[in-house]
C-alpha cells in the first residue's frame, strides 16, 4: 500500500473508531494501552516536536506487534480524533466498525516489512 493511502486509511480508522469505538489520545495514554497490549492500531504524528516524545513508540510497536503509522500533520491527526488541538499520538483500542480497516492496514504493513 502507499504512504498516502496508508495516511488516508489511519485518519479513516481513527475517525470511525471515534464514533464506534474507543481512543486513546496523547502519548502517555498511547504508551500505555501499546504496553498493557490494547493497542489495536497506533498513529503518530511526524510533526511532532521535540521528537523524543515519541520516539519510543516505534520500538514498543515493534515489539508489541502493534501496528504503528506515521501521519504527517499533529493537527490532522488530532483532528480525526475529535480534539480541537493537535495530538503527537493516538491508539485504537476498540475498533468498532474500523476493524476490517485495521485488517488492512496491519496486512499491507507486515508485506511492506516483508514479515508474515
Amino acid at each position: 500500500m502507499e504512504d498516502k493511502q496508508l495516511i488516508e486509511k489511519a485518519y479513516e480508522a481513527i475517525e470511525i473508531a471515534k464514533n464506534s469505538g474507543k481512543l486513546k489520545r496523547g502519548t502517555n495514554e498511547v504508551t500505555k494501552a501499546v504496553e498493557k497490549a490494547i493497542a489495536k492500531l497506533v498513529v503518530v504524528a511526524k510533526d511532532t516536536s521535540p521528537a523524543e516524545i515519541i520516539m519510543h513508540l516505534g520500538p514498543l510497536c515493534k515489539e508489541r506487534k502493534v501496528p504503528m503509522v506515521t501521519v504527517p500533520s499533529k493537527v490532522e491527526l488530532g483532528t480525526a480524533a475529535g480534539m480541537p488541538i493537535g495530538a503527537s499520538a493516538v491508539a485504537i483500542v476498540q475498533e468498532g466498525e474500523a476493524k476490517n480497516l485495521i485488517k488492512q492496514i496491519a496486512d499491507s504493513m507486515k508485506v511492506e516489512d516483508g514479515s508474515s
